[in-house]
């Protein structure tokens, strides 16, 4: 393997590594929606994470995140004693922390309708004669004739 085929691997490896997996701070408001209505625990929290779809979820991240929305005000927790076996920290959603949460929902309506332009434009440029496109062209025909 040459040089030049070696930066390109290496290139592409940190390409692909900056691209996968979510922003970190995304798991602010899954964390925070998790919590709407629920008290819940640090593995159930995780386990959420995990059926929103996160693939990677580090534990300690996750810990680290909570405490920090807890100095934010935005969650509390408390020890709950309840259950057989060592006392776990509960968590729980503010009021501060459910306007932030409606902030977040906010923001990602807007990055979602930015996202659906980008995958309709993507779509269209691949596949030009089969997706919006030619439901658009059909549309126009059926008007036409109506």
């Amino acid at each position: 393997m040459g040089s030049s085929e070696k930066d390109n691997t290496s290139n592409s490896n940190n390409l692909e590594k900056s691209i996968s997996g979510a922003p970190k701070n995304l798991m602010v408001p899954f964390l925070l929606l998790s919590l709407r209505g629920w008290n819940l625990h640090g593995y159930k929290l995780i386990q959420q994470l995990m059926s929103f779809g996160f693939t990677s979820v580090d534990q300690g991240n996750v810990y680290r995140t909570l405490r920090q929305l807890e100095k934010d005000n935005l969650i509390t927790s408390q020890w709950d004693t309840s259950a057989e076996g060592p006392a776990r920290r509960i968590y729980s959603l503010t009021d501060a922390g459910e306007q932030y949460l409606s902030m977040w929902a906010n923001s990602l309506e807007q990055y979602q309708n930015m996202l659906d332009s980008f995958f309709h434009m993507y779509t269209d440029m691949l596949f030009p004669f089969s997706s919006s496109s030619s439901k658009k062209s059909k549309e126009s025909k059926e008007e036409e004739n109506d």
